[in-house]
């Protein structure tokens, strides 16, 4: 969509105005089968369908919404499912894996409950502190659970066979696959306001000032990783949040000022939106908060019908007709 400026490392100056992101908004990946998709997320993990509308570009294709039960900024995680789509190769350049936070002691849950589901997991036992669940949805998109002590408020979604205590409760973070992480660090660091705070077996770990689960970006630098290919089973783009229009608006002219090549503000029906690639290929956005899920469905029925952009509805019959049947 965007490519980035030349000179990149332009970005670290500490004359640049600091971006008003307080966390990770969204995470949108590819996938092949929709009703596949829509089974591991709902049925496996637990999450909350919130929302069912199409892709802006392709209105025969689904964009499918999962997150907690009200579809928070911080928890929800999107799919574009092209039927057929050849599975990617998730490598450098992109977003390797994303991650969701869950308490230090629903790790023998969940390692439970993804046996039973024939998910095969593997478990790493420290990062930062922490213990990871590995593991991969049906097209290989790389998943996480991080088994955290830090504070976490937020509660995940009530779903009949994951206790609640169990539930997802959000994006712990994601990783990013660099295979040179000055540059990237430099725009985190700089503008966007994120700050170093641990690194440790070529991990850097990033932060907003508040930090906390929902919030980290971590730098991957893997010698043995390959280069990412786009398909199934990788991230299409990482978003970032921001409270309102205003501060996005001033996002985007601190970028462009920095010689970024940023998009128009977008309006996704649920959040505006600019877009703009890092310096080592990844596309960046930034959403904000509102207006949020309900402005087309009450909380009760969030996901239950397919909402379209306003420029489609009048193609509704001819959309329903094209998109294969959920369930």
């Amino acid at each position: 969509m965007n490519t980035p400026p030349t000179s990149p490392g332009s970005v670290a100056a500490s004359s640049a105005p600091t971006l008003a992101l307080p966390g990770l908004h969204h995470v949108t990946a590819m996938a092949s089968d929709p009703q596949r998709n829509v089974a591991f997320y709902t049925e496996v993990l637990g999450l909350r369908l919130v929302k069912k509308t199409v892709n802006f570009d392709d209105p025969t294709t689904y964009h499918l919404y999962y997150g907690d039960s009200a579809g928070t900024p911080g928890t929800i995680l999107t799919f574009f499912p092209w039927a057929g789509l050849r599975r990617g190769r998730p490598g450098n350049g992109q977003v390797y894996a994303t991650s969701f936070s869950i308490h230090t002691e629903s790790l023998a849950f969940w390692t439970a409950h993804l046996a039973a589901q024939h998910v095969t997991a593997t478990r790493d036992t420290d990062r930062f502190g922490d213990a990871v669940l590995r593991f991969n949805d049906p097209d290989g998109l790389i998943l996480e659970l991080v088994a955290t002590s830090a504070p976490d408020a937020r509660t995940g979604h009530t779903h009949p066979s994951i206790p609640a205590q169990h539930a997802l409760r959000g994006f712990h973070g994601v990783t990013i696959a660099v295979i040179d992480a000055p540059r990237t660090q430099a725009l985190l660091t700089g503008p966007m306001g994120y700050r170093v705070v641990a690194t440790a077996g070529g991990r850097i770990r990033l932060a907003p000032p508040a930090g906390g689960p929902g919030t980290f970006v971590d730098l991957l630098v893997d010698p043995a990783l390959p280069r990412g290919l786009n398909g199934a089973g990788t991230v299409h783009h990482l978003a970032f949040r921001t409270p309102n229009d205003a501060t996005q608006a001033e996002a985007r002219a601190t970028l462009l000022g920095l010689g970024y090549h940023v998009s128009p503000v977008m309006d996704r029906n649920y959040f505006h939106s600019i877009y703009y690639r890092e310096p080592e290929g990844v596309l960046f956005e930034i959403a904000t908060d509102p207006p949020g899920f309900t402005v087309d469905e009450s909380s009760a029925t969030l996901g239950t019908s397919l909402r379209l952009p306003a420029q489609y509805e009048a193609h509704r019959v001819e959309i329903e007709a094209a998109l294969p049947k959920l369930t």
